[in-house]
């Protein structure tokens, strides 16, 4: 029965982390495309400051932003294996400037709400 709790309890802790994380990914993502990377380099530069996300999620995210006129792309072919670079389009540059002050501020308002049970 313990066993049955502690698994469930993992799980809905498991879950509203990967919600909290998602709602993360487009600003992480365009944060990191102020110069043209393609999926897997974008994958590893993401990695290298600790941000996960795996290629299944990344694809579709970066098509979705391409095609909402965030990004711009470019295949490049010169080397063996084509290479779809994605970078900020001028209107991405400016929803990924009022997103970051938008999340500057959510930031400074839910520390104000977190610190309130510190301090009790």
């Amino acid at each position: 029965m313990a066993g049955d709790y502690l698994e469930a309890y993992d799980e809905l802790i498991n879950s509203l982390i990967i919600e909290l994380k998602r709602g993360t990914l487009v600003l992480s993502v365009l944060s990191q495309l102020k110069n043209p990377e393609y999926g897997y380099s974008l994958v590893q530069k993401l990695e290298e400051k600790s941000t996960l996300i795996e290629a299944g999620t990344l694809y579709p995210l970066l098509r979705r932003l391409e095609k909402q006129g965030l990004l711009t792309s470019e295949w490049d072919t010169s080397e063996s294996r084509p290479r779809k670079f994605y970078v900020l389009s001028e209107e991405g540059k400016a929803v990924y400037q009022h997103l970051k002050r938008e999340w500057r501020t959510l930031s400074e308002q839910l520390e104000l709400l977190l610190k309130e049970d510190e301090d009790v």
